[in-house]
């Protein structure tokens, strides 16, 4: 198992994450209160972008929430991925 670190662009706060972890879970037990919702990939709430680094969805995002052009941009929902690398995100 591998630990990563993401950072918050905004903020330049850096947490850890586990490859096994969902990001939004590493987020919340960092940062204390983070604005989600279902945490299942359906409400969007976690929406955020990958500024850099690489990550894998674990489950499927809602496609209301994040289309195919968001997904190029880099868009996603934290609570469907998990790291594969040190990532970089920002709010949106």
């Amino acid at each position: 198992m591998a630990e990563y670190t993401i950072t918050v662009y905004e903020t330049g706060k850096q947490f850890p994450c586990r490859d096994d972890q969902a990001v939004l879970k590493a987020m919340i037990h960092a940062q204390g209160p983070i604005r989600h919702g279902c945490c299942g990939g359906g409400c969007g709430v976690c929406r955020m972008k990958i500024v850099k680094g690489r990550y894998e969805a674990f489950k499927p995002m809602s496609a209301s929430h994040v289309s195919e052009a968001d997904r190029a941009d880099g868009i996603i929902l934290v609570c469907c991925i998990q790291p594969r690398g040190d990532l970089v995100v920002a709010r949106v």
